[in-house]
């Protein structure tokens, strides 16, 4: 049975957090394992939203903290599934802090999660395809598969010649 195929915008997830004093630093400053957590959690719900399954996380692939998130600003998550592979699914999350004075919003933090959708023994199962509409899912959707090569490179499953999209960047 073939899988239908998916756009992004099926999986996107939004989840907000407020920055309470138990998940501050001596700083005053949100911990960077409270954001994984909830990165972890808004990208699992977005790669479950994708496939339909339970999805485990395979790797923490990037996380970028540009700018300390303070005690009491409101914390928006938005993830979204970036490509499909066969069983695998990159995640893209963006957050979002807002000043709870202004009420400006901006980008302070991303990650890339990878998850893989498996059955009720926890083996491997196929995901359906996705479909970028946007640029910005177009490109991000391009460059998953040179980051997943990559990562193949440095994990010794994948030879650094069969590396087409990589390959593309030198030539």
């Amino acid at each position: 049975m073939a899988l239908k195929a998916k756009s992004p915008q099926e999986s996107l997830t939004i989840n907000t957090e407020l920055v309470l004093p138990n998940d501050t630093n001596t700083l005053g400053n949100l911990m960077g394992g409270r954001l994984l957590h909830w990165m972890d959690i808004a990208a699992a719900i977005s790669a479950h939203r994708h496939c339909g399954r339970i999805v485990v996380t395979a790797s923490v692939n990037n996380v970028s903290f540009n700018q300390p998130i303070k005690l009491g600003e409101v914390v928006t998550l938005h993830a979204k599934v970036s490509r499909a592979f066969n069983s695998s699914m990159e995640v893209f999350i963006d957050v979002w802090v807002e000043n709870n004075t202004t009420g400006q919003k901006i980008k302070c933090n991303e990650a890339i999660y990878t998850f893989v959708a498996v059955d009720q023994l926890g083996n491997p199962i196929h995901v359906p395809t996705l479909v970028p509409e946007s640029e910005e899912e177009k490109q991000r959707y391009d460059s998953a598969l040179r980051r997943r090569q990559l990562a193949l490179i440095l994990a010794g499953k994948m030879k650094p010649a069969e590396a087409t999209e990589l390959k593309k960047l030198f030539m």
